[in-house]
């Protein structure tokens, strides 16, 4: 599984790193906080190769990408997105965004309708109460040694700077602290179909999820069983359930292709 393109762009005065994998429609698939895109899509990249052209992209502060001293913006992101895509050629595409990653690429959808076919928004939010009980005050007293050693590993492999892994800890953690409900328009105003997944035990309440499906017209909803992610990626110690992740990329897949 190695990639036929990569390497960094420069966009809105700073570098993002890149891959693409594979031939197809172009899937652009967006990793969600404290990691990369190769630790978040890892699974879902060896499952679909051959099928789409994946194009995975380390957002600013992350894996490869450089650092910014300003705060994170999900909007700030999605221009990232756009304007890397815009570099490389890609024109339209469909968007898989991961937890953060999904506030992302439904900013993108939001901003940039044009370049949208289809999103894929899994285990992400809108609004601060759709958050399990004590999430938001688990954030206010997050300190770097609350860290999940997965994430500490796999970026200091892919940037061996201990004081980028603090800024990187540092700008997620304010950019959750201070996070504002979004209206419920930035939702309804999308113009592309969506696939809504989450986890029955995730980090954000099925409620929430069914809420955002509500919201957006023509919109698929898929609530798995499972925590945070396992419905795509391996746990943070390593393991997979390989039946749920398939059944996970099968109907997306499907979902794509429709």
């Amino acid at each position: 599984m190695d990639p036929i393109e990569k390497g960094y762009r420069k966009v809105n005065g700073i570098q993002l790193y890149y891959e693409v994998y594979g031939t197809g429609k172009p899937l652009v698939l967006i990793h969600g906080g404290g990691s990369s895109f190769l630790y978040d899509f890892k699974e879902v990249i060896s499952r679909l190769d051959g099928k789409f052209q994946m194009i995975g992209i380390d957002l600013q502060n992350h894996g490869q990408s450089d650092h910014r001293d300003i705060p994170e913006t999900f909007e700030q992101d999605a221009d990232d997105v756009a304007a890397l895509l815009a570099e490389i050629n890609i024109h339209t595409a469909f968007f898989w965004g991961f937890s953060n990653g999904g506030n992302t690429v439904m900013q993108i959808a939001r901003r940039y309708p044009g370049i949208v076919e289809k999103l894929v928004v899994a285990s992400s939010f809108y609004k601060r109460e759709g958050m399990i009980d004590g999430f938001f005050e688990g954030m206010q007293n997050a300190n770097f040694d609350s860290m999940p050693e997965p994430f500490k590993i796999n970026f200091l492999q892919l940037n061996p700077d201990f004081s980028k892994l603090e800024n990187l800890f540092d700008k997620d953690c304010k950019r959750m602290q201070n996070f504002q409900d979004w209206d419920d328009d930035v939702l309804s105003s999308i113009q592309s179909p969506v696939l809504f997944i989450s986890g029955d035990q995730d980090v954000m309440k099925p409620e929430h999820t069914v809420a955002m499906w509500r919201l957006v017209k023509d919109s698929q909803l898929m609530i798995l069983p499972g925590t945070h992610g396992v419905y795509m990626m391996a746990d943070f110690d390593g393991n997979t359930d390989d039946s749920l992740i398939r059944f996970t990329v099968d109907r997306v897949e499907k979902f794509l292709n429709l």
